[in-house]
């Protein structure tokens, strides 16, 4: 028992050290505004819904590699992060555009203003991500 306690108790710091830090605090940024968009756009229209789940999963996963210290082991890890956040900013873009010129209903264009967020937040996450070499 005392063995899973002391396990138990490394993994929280570990999950609560990458959580402070810069990249852990913009993967869970991603990951919840990824999920009210989600359901902004549930609300109104769930054609648009994808979307927020491809990237909320995404980054789900991106936390556990990054947690993990995966990313270090996997070659060209920076370039594909980089392309993952930079097609998120580039698709996001183009929805909430899209929503936004369409009008509709007050929860829709909410969801396009947060997509318009999410564009500013994947963009910033790309810039910080881009592989200097």
């Amino acid at each position: 028992m005392n063995d899973f306690y002391q396990s138990t108790r490394g993994c929280w710091t570990v999950f609560t050290n990458f959580l402070c830090s810069r990249k852990g605090t913009l993967l869970c940024a991603e990951m919840i505004l990824c999920l009210v968009i989600l359901i902004w756009f549930s609300l109104s229209t769930p054609a648009y819904s994808s979307l927020s789940v491809v990237e909320m999963i995404l980054a789900e996963i991106f936390f556990v590699i990054y947690m993990c210290d995966l990313a270090s082991k996997i070659q060209y890890w920076s370039w594909i992060d980089f392309f993952r956040t930079l097609i998120a900013a580039t698709l996001y873009l183009i929805t909430s555009i899209v929503v936004l010129v369409e009008g509709g209903n007050r929860s829709i264009i909410i969801a396009g203003v947060l997509g318009l967020i999410a564009v500013f937040l994947f963009g910033y996450d790309a810039f910080i991500t881009y592989p200097s070499r």
